[in-house]
């Protein structure tokens, strides 16, 4: 049984006695639901030791109900991550690993992309991927936090469900926070009835929770660099170019390329940290959330020039699009911005979203972010965590 001292309660409520944290009863609901399964946790650890020699006494052996996890969704600033962090800081495991969904989901492509080498070269004879990955997966971590857990990929919503599966079985405990309820992640999506029993499979082994609270902690920052220059036209390319060059500090740019899963992503210019694309570059090709974060893995600032109106007849391209400022943001990278207008008058077309039950959002870079309904047709945009406008896809 954890310290009562080291609980996420004990220090949450630590954390709001000294100022940094405001009260919030709903957050102090999911701290203590994350208490009870820290302690489930270390008890489990504590009996697997305890019955090292369990062969002995099989027929007494008795079967206990496997570990459930935490699904925590709710909308933009309420504390999700804030609480996982603390719960991940404060257990008191070693096999435990936090990663943005995004970036696992890369990793796990990239072991699929190794073993199919390895089946290749005949290394190995086993023909499915799935079974090794997960294993090499859960050897390193029985508790997984998920920041972020959304899908928007066909390719990651094609495997959750053996991924996920074997996983389980081996008694992986996943904790995540999300925008969306699970019933409404990969809406909309390609071959979606392929993705539900993977739902399903997550209802099983999580506990579904929602964060109910109503403030947005992250709208009381303000404070971050102008990262959006408009209209497009020679002075907002000298604009540009000024910024470039104060932040690559005279290093010698020059194209350059990222090595990723068997080929090569395209940087028009690079120096040092700074990469230099334009949004024909980034969202009017066939990239996804893994390229950005390949490009993210060597680069620390992003310019991203000439983004266009976006409308019905750009729908792929406003998708990657936000993507990309989702990617951004968990990273922790810089974005530099040139448009054809100020973030407001981007679209040229609005409609209507579905009506939903609950709230979600998708977030952009460390000053930038981009928020959406469940249904992934509404997005807001924020620049330096101030809304200013509303992005829509359109279906």
């Amino acid at each position: 049984m954890p310290n009562t001292e080291d609980s996420i309660s004990r220090k949450l409520q630590s954390l709001i006695a000294t100022g940094e944290l405001r009260p919030d009863p709903a957050q102090m609901v999911i701290a203590r639901r994350l208490d009870h399964l820290a302690a489930e946790l270390v008890a489990g650890r504590a009996a697997r030791k305890s019955n090292a020699l369990g062969w002995l006494f099989a027929s007494k052996k008795k079967d206990h109900p496997p570990v459930k996890g935490q699904y925590i969704y709710g909308g933009v600033g309420r504390g999700k991550t804030m609480l996982m962090d603390l719960f991940f800081d404060q257990v008191p495991i070693q096999r435990k690993r936090r990663v943005h969904f995004h970036a696992f989901m890369a990793d796990v492509h990239d072991r699929i992309f190794k073993h199919r080498q390895k089946l290749k070269s005949g290394e190995t004879r086993q023909a499915d991927p799935m079974p090794p990955v997960a294993s090499e997966i859960y050897a390193e971590a029985r508790l997984l936090c998920f920041d972020e857990f959304s899908v928007t990929d066909i390719a990651d919503a094609m495997i959750l469900s053996r991924l996920f599966s074997e996983l389980f079985a081996k008694g992986c405990v996943v904790v995540a926070t999300s925008n969306v309820a699970p019933d409404d992640l990969y809406r909309d999506g390609l071959n979606r009835e392929l993705f539900l029993p993977f739902v399903a499979m997550l209802k099983a082994h999580a506990d579904i929770v929602p964060l109910d609270t109503q403030t947005d902690y992250r709208l009381e920052k303000t404070e971050g660099l102008p990262v959006w220059r408009h209209p497009l036209g020679p002075e907002t390319d000298m604009a540009i170019e000024r910024v470039w060059n104060r932040e690559t500090a005279g290093v010698v740019a020059a194209p350059s390329e990222v090595a990723f899963r068997g080929r090569k992503i395209a940087v028009p210019l690079a120096a040092g940290p700074c990469a230099r694309f334009s949004f024909t570059d980034l969202c009017e090709r066939p990239l996804g959330a893994a390229d950005y974060l390949a490009i993210l893995s060597r680069y620390r600032t992003v310019f991203v020039e000439h983004i266009p109106h976006l409308g019905p007849e750009r729908r792929n391209e406003t998708k990657r699009f936000i993507m990309l400022v989702d990617t951004l943001y968990d990273a922790g990278a810089r974005l530099f911005a040139s448009a054809v207008s100020e973030p407001a008058d981007l679209l040229t077309a609005k409609k209507e979203p579905r009506a939903s039950s609950s709230t979600g959002q998708y977030r952009g870079s460390s000053r930038c972010r981009v928020r959406s309904t469940p249904e992934s047709t509404k997005h807001k945009m924020w620049i330096d965590d101030v809304l200013v406008t509303e992005i829509l896809t359109f279906t």
